[in-house]
């Protein structure tokens, strides 16, 4: 019987929190626990597009080295971070509540044209106005300029408040943040706007806890954190991804919602320049939700995700 559970987590403010979250969780069931921080190699390169890395799991394969090493017996990741296929010898143990799906544009106060350019609240907007935009996901850089075609995105790499404190730094007009990771450490600033109209992340929001599959003691421990409709949107969203075989280099968003006992489901790919877009969307009872994300990968590639897919493996935008 082990004497308490060493979590593993990433060094930064925000993984620090989350996997604080989940040791608190645990003491309130009686299951001790400690903390073991390991930085990662997605936060040793802070430089690199995150989508020119090429690798996947880049913010956790060294935690799952750590697992797979006996160095840890749990680590807990931000789940949109997670490679759909995990390593070989490790599983899922829960997932916890989401928190806000939603991304957030933080902007200069003051710059009065381009937040009305975002809000939409004035007459006759110019989506080709010169703006510069910060983000290192090519998720949100492909849906951005399919809204604002004119405008320019910069990389922006580093923790949350390496981040935050680029944009104050910078000439840029604003960055785009993950609204859970700003909202968990206490950092959503006052000049901040919910882009309502951009698809997350598949999982975003969302916190996951891993362990070795044949780790009964801490599936076990694990298992009262979990909440069973985040697992199952989760699940959606993943299979949807894995089915088209996204990874960080692939403008791919989903969300699974539910919804009075049913799951609705909206997803979609973009080119990379965000000049082409395909969407589906999907309303069906939870009990009828097996393979959605599947089925909806399926439905979408039937509209024309294929040629998208083929352009970005081929190179092409």
């Amino acid at each position: 019987m082990k004497n308490a559970l060493r979590i593993g987590t990433r060094d930064s403010q925000l993984a620090v929190w989350q996997a604080t979250l989940v040791q608190d969780q645990l003491r309130a069931n009686n299951i001790a626990s400690e903390l073991v921080l390991i930085k990662s190699e997605g936060d040793i390169d802070l430089v690199t597009p995150l989508y020119e890395l090429g690798v996947q799991g880049i913010f956790t394969q060294t935690l799952d080295a750590a697992l797979l090493n006996n160095r840890i017996d749990i680590a807990v990741h931000s789940m949109k971070d997670v490679p759909t296929q995990p390593a070989k010898g490790i599983v899922q143990a829960a997932v916890l509540k989401r928190a806000s799906y939603k991304d957030l544009l933080v902007y200069k106060t003051g710059d009065t044209g381009f937040i009305n350019t975002v809000k939409g609240d004035a007459a006759n907007v110019d989506t080709h106005a010169p703006f510069t935009i910060a983000t290192s996901s090519i998720r949100r850089k492909a849906q951005w300029l399919h809204r604002f075609p004119g405008h320019t995105i910069e990389n922006l790499r580093g923790n949350v408040n390496t981040r935050l404190r680029k944009v104050e730094e910078s000439n840029w007009n604003g960055a785009i943040f993950a609204a859970a990771g700003l909202e968990r450490i206490g950092l959503r600033p006052e000049n901040a706007i919910e882009l309502d109209w951009m698809l997350p992340a598949p999982a975003q929001g969302a916190i996951m806890i891993v362990c070795k599959e044949p780790d009964q003691f801490a599936k076990d421990a694990c298992a009262v954190l979990n909440d069973d409709a985040t697992e199952l949107c989760t699940k959606i969203e993943r299979d949807f991804l894995r089915a088209l075989l996204g990874g960080c280099a692939t403008p791919i968003s989903a969300l699974a919602e539910w919804k009075e006992g049913n799951i609705f489901f909206r997803g979609n790919i973009l080119s990379v320049d965000g000049k082409e877009k395909i969407e589906v969307e999907l309303d069906v009872a939870s009990s009828g939700s097996e393979n959605l994300g599947t089925r909806a990968a399926a439905e979408l590639l039937a509209k024309g995700g294929d040629n998208i897919i083929n352009a970005i493996r081929n190179g092409g935008a």
